[in-house]
This record gives structure tokens, sequence and C-alpha cells, in this order.
């Protein structure tokens, strides 16, 4: 009897401290192509673990998207990113878990100021609801043009990767 209680209490404590982390899932991002700066050299690639993004300046952009009501996603900049790994390019190809991937030219970073978002709502995505990463624009204060199929194939989501052209 107390043996069972002592297992209860233990999985009760265990189960607390798994709700209590911020983020249940680690994850990275990796920026390889035409960029000048490496966090791994010898493949010419920047890695940014998911600690190393939650600390950077949070961005975000209120907005609809055909796949969400009107939500406040919060994340990166991905023009700050850009940055970091000193891109130079005019193309980029995003990546997602599942291997689909979307051309979108940088030009579009300077026009939308889009955000990497890791939260939406207050709460961190997950793998099942857009996470880790998803892109967002700022489709709801651009008028028509963002709300077409064009720009709604541009909101990829499960982004794991990215390469500069």
């Amino acid at each position: 009897m107390m043996f069972t209680n002592l297992i209860r209490i233990i999985t009760l404590a265990c189960a607390a401290l798994v709700i209590s982390q911020p983020y249940a899932l680690s994850f990275t991002l990796e920026i390889e192509g035409n960029i000048s700066h490496f966090t791994d050299k010898e493949n010419r690639s920047y890695t940014f673990t998911d600690k190393q993004l939650f600390a950077m300046p949070v961005s975000s952009i209120t907005t609809t998207t055909s796949w969400t009501p009107r939500e406040k996603f919060e994340g990166v900049a991905l023009a700050e990113l850009l940055t970091k790994v000193g891109a130079k390019g005019t193309m980029m190809t995003f990546y997602a878990l599942n291997d689909y991937y979307i051309n979108i030219p940088i030009s579009d970073v300077e026009k939308y100021n889009m955000i990497l978002a890791y939260k939406m709502g207050g709460a961190l995505l997950k793998i099942r609801n857009f996470g880790p990463l998803f892109l967002i624009y700022p489709r709801d204060t651009e008028g028509g043009e963002l709300n077409s199929p064009l720009y709604n194939s541009r909101f990829i989501w499960q982004i794991n990767r990215i390469v500069i052209k």
C-alpha cells in the first residue's frame, strides 16, 4: 500500500515537472547556402537551437491565416536571422519536417517583415499545430495581396531548414 502511494507521488511529481517546462520538444533551425557566418564551418551552415531563438528579441504579428483564426504569433524576425548568418542572396528555400519546401524571394523580408513564429496565442507551437516554426506574414494589414494562393503557399510550417541562394 505504501509502495503504491509512493509510486503515485513520484508519478505526479514527474508529470508536474514536465508540465512546468517552458517547452517540451527541443528543436533546431539550420540555415545554409550563401551565408558568411557559420557555427559549422566544414558544412558551411549556421544552426540555431531553440534556446538561442527564444533568447533573441521577440517580434509579433497578429493576423489570420488560411488555417487559423486571428491570432497573435510570436517569434523571431526573419530579417534578424538573415543578418546574423550574413545571408547574401536573392532567394530562400524553406524546408519543413515532412520534406515540403517552398522558394521565397528575400525581397519579401524587407517588404513584409515576416517572422518565424514559435508561439501562437501565447502557447508554444507543437509539431501537430504548425511547430516548431511557422513562417508568418502580416496578412491582415497588407490588403488583398497576401490573401492569395501565391502567398498562402508561403505560409510554411514545421520549418527546420532554410537554404539561401
